[in-house]
């Protein structure tokens, strides 16, 4: 059995297609075809839908951009709208390559932030996808909140063995708002 520290976010449920519950999910892997292959078994993390913590893939097909996945714990549309914004996740892959670059969510889900001076900005609290790429949601010892691009210019530096990022915001980016 795998450990959350093991297991990587290969999609998310963005809502529920059609009336037998088919998912449309926007898949986070480059490995599609293996992680929604038929009878692939997908834990369930953030879902709303009590009692399901794994997903069975019956059969998925591409969608555009996302992919419609039929799963057997799933009947019906209002099953399928209980999971809707879940993260569904997977043991790694011995085939997942290691790019020096790349970086996981759950890895940099608790990282301290600091400025380039070592001053502490805050705590990784999520990471958050959007069409526009990666925000890093960086919670404030006054208890505030902060978005930061996760883009090299602004991030220069991740530090996972010694647990911290560096940032080197432009200015404003961090003021109270």
């Amino acid at each position: 059995m795998s450990t959350p520290s093991d297991e990587r976010v290969v999609g998310r449920v963005v809502k529920a297609h059609g009336l037998r519950g088919e998912l449309v999910v926007e898949p986070r892997t480059d490995n599609v075809d293996a992680r929604f292959a038929p009878g692939a078994v997908l834990s369930v993390r953030g879902s709303r839908a009590s009692g399901i913590a794994s997903l069975t893939v019956v059969a998925a097909r591409r969608h555009g951009d996302r992919l419609l996945v039929t799963v057997e714990e799933v009947g019906d549309r209002d099953a399928a709208e209980a999971l809707r914004t879940a993260q569904l996740t997977a043991p790694a892959l011995d085939a997942d390559p290691e790019d020096p670059d790349e970086f996981h969510d759950h890895q940099l889900e608790g990282l301290t932030a600091v400025l380039a001076d070592g001053t502490a900005v805050g705590t990784v609290a999520a990471v958050l996808h959007g069409a526009g790429g990666e925000l890093l949601a960086i919670e404030r010892p006054d208890g505030g909140e902060a978005l930061v691009p996760f883009v090299t210019a602004i991030v220069p530096e991740v530090d996972l063995a010694g647990g911290r990022l560096v940032l080197d915001p432009p200015e404003g980016l961090l003021e109270e708002q």
